[in-house]
């Protein structure tokens, strides 16, 4: 049986990123080109005959923007959508809107400066577009509202006792998350209570767009949310996201836990790593870290989390049914990576329980 291609649609108001699109998708051969739009009523028109696997999408067009179009696909006829655009800091307010409104992923435009660079981007482009074609997409009829009061982990578990002498090493987390992430990190950490541990995320995010991501986790949280910075120490109650095209690295001086930010190739085809970050978890914290591993596509992370529960550190995946894209916990769940494999709904209180069963035991 014939292996069924990725059929997209292309929608960009300029013809040249249109060809070049379209070129570097159609090297792929499991990917074909349904068709091209220069603006959503054009993609509209194509969309009444037929539809597609995956939609490519632009921003900034002509007569309906990009994000207007999004909302309107995903209240009538929900198709995984790629935002692909030409990403800035002072448009991450657009980004996280379309996130909002229902797109799977967000790619830069490729970089064609360089040969690497349109080597890198062109990859990533084919392999966001394969992604996007696995993700549970559902409608969405307005955006979330938000909410004044939120609970916390404290409905489920209380916070620890006061007056405790401090433990003797911190336990820490360590996240890997790819595809749909975004939406699930919010979930997962909005809710976690200010006495939570030090977690280190690393989210498949294009460079340039961390910092803001970040910027918009804390101002939702009750814990600290930032860009981790290179030397920083690792502090309860704050998370710390690896910058985009860098890996981050946990290390320990003495009984303290900081960040190391790296240069260097790509791992697992992605930069930042899920498995440079489990990896130096295992070798640093061992027993006294958790490892996660969320939505996404591929396998990064899942060797990393394999090395951690070795090394004795606790280890959790989140599930099929939750996940907008079952490819990373997956692949964990299948090298016997993960102790649990628990939903998203789970993954607050799971990091709670397990946060606040191994005080007593590390008290010096």
């Amino acid at each position: 049986m014939l292996k069924k291609k990725v059929r997209v649609l292309i929608v960009d108001d300029s013809a040249s990123v249109r060809q070049i699109l379209t070129t570097i998708l159609s090297e792929d051969p499991d990917i074909e080109i349904m068709g091209t739009a220069s603006d959503p009523y054009a993609a509209a028109r194509r969309l009444q005959n037929e539809l597609p696997d995956v939609i490519l999408l632009d921003i900034e067009m002509p007569r309906m923007d990009g994000i207007t179009f999004l909302r309107k696909i995903m209240a009538q006829h929900p198709i995984p959508v790629i935002i692909c655009s030409s990403l800035t800091e002072e448009g991450s307010d657009l980004m996280f809107q379309a996130f909002e409104a229902g797109a799977v992923d967000i790619v830069p435009k490729p970089r064609i400066d360089t040969r690497q660079a349109l080597l890198e981007s062109s990859g990533r482009l084919r392999d966001a577009v394969k992604s996007a074609a696995r993700a549970r997409v559902r409608p969405r009829l307005a955006r979330r509202a938000p909410v004044e009061k939120k609970l916390t982990a404290d409905a489920i578990i209380p916070p620890p006792v006061q007056g405790r002498s401090r433990p003797v090493t911190e336990r820490i987390v360590c996240i890997g998350v790819s595809t749909g992430g975004t939406e699930a990190l919010n979930d997962v950490l909005e809710v976690l209570p200010s006495h939570c541990p030090g977690i280190l995320i690393v989210q498949h995010m294009p460079q340039g767009f961390t910092a803001a991501f970040a910027r918009r986790l804390n101002g939702v949280c009750q814990i600290s949310v930032k860009e981790a910075e290179d030397g920083e120490p690792v502090q309860p109650g704050h998370a710390y996201i690896a910058p985009g095209a860098r890996h981050m690295l946990l290390q320990r001086t003495g009984l303290r836990y900081h960040i190391a930010i790296k240069d260097g190739p790509p791992v697992s085809r992605h930069r930042p790593s899920a498995d440079v970050l489990f990896r130096s978890a295992a070798q640093y914290a061992g027993r006294n870290a958790l490892g996660i591993i969320m939505t996404g596509m591929g396998d990064d992370g899942a060797r990393g989390l394999l090395e951690m529960r070795k090394l004795g550190a606790a280890t959790r995946a989140q599930d099929e049914e939750s996940c907008v894209v079952f490819g990373m916990p997956k692949e964990a769940i299948a090298l016997g990576a993960a102790e649990k494999v628990v939903s998203l709904s789970q993954i607050p209180r799971e990091i709670m329980l397990w946060y606040q069963a191994g005080q007593p035991a590390l008290m010096a």
